[in-house]
Order: C-alpha cells, then sequence, then structure tokens
C-alpha cells in the first residue's frame, strides 16, 4: 500500500497563505516558517505530519500529496482546517 511523508503550514487565509509561498519561492526556511505561523499542531515540529496512507488525510490533502511533484511546495489548499502549503517529502 502507498505511503508517503509530507511536512505543511496551515493558515486562517488564502492570503496568508500565498504571502508564504512567495516567501519560500524566495528561499524560505520551510520548517522556520511552519514553527512561526502555522495553526496546526504540528507547527512545533516544523510542519512535520510523519508518515501516512490514502485516506488518512482529507481528500484535497491526500490529492497533493499522493498525486503532485514531490519537494515541490504546492498550494494554497483549501480544506476545512484552513489553506495548506504542502511539501511531499517521499511516496512510496
Amino acid at each position: 500500500m502507498a505511503k508517503a511523508a509530507a511536512v505543511h503550514i496551515l493558515v486562517k487565509t488564502k492570503e496568508q497563505a500565498e504571502q508564504l509561498k512567495k516567501q519560500l519561492d524566495a528561499g524560505a526556511n520551510f520548517h522556520e516558517l511552519a514553527k512561526k505561523y502555522s495553526i496546526c499542531p504540528s507547527a512545533k515540529r516544523g510542519g512535520d505530519l510523519g508518515e501516512f496512507r490514502p485516506g488518512q488525510m482529507v481528500k484535497a490533502f491526500d490529492n497533493v500529496v499522493f498525486k503532485k511533484p514531490i519537494l515541490t511546495v504546492h498550494g494554497p489548499v483549501k480544506t476545512q482546517f484552513g489553506y495548506h502549503l504542502i511539501k511531499t517529502l517521499y511516496r512510496s
């Protein structure tokens, strides 16, 4: 069965997610931004969600992690929790 590991930054607004994505595109450190801005409990770990299987996350999140290129920041991705910037670390 497929597995993946990802990091993410969760914020309340699309505008904030877009601003953070610009900083990441300019070379900002993903883990530092996650610790500073993410509203998810994973922020303490720099946004690290660990390893998970399809179906353990909401559909919009799974679609990015299991279908889009790895090691690329995707988003903003809207879910019921807010707006995510997602980077898949690996997939098997």
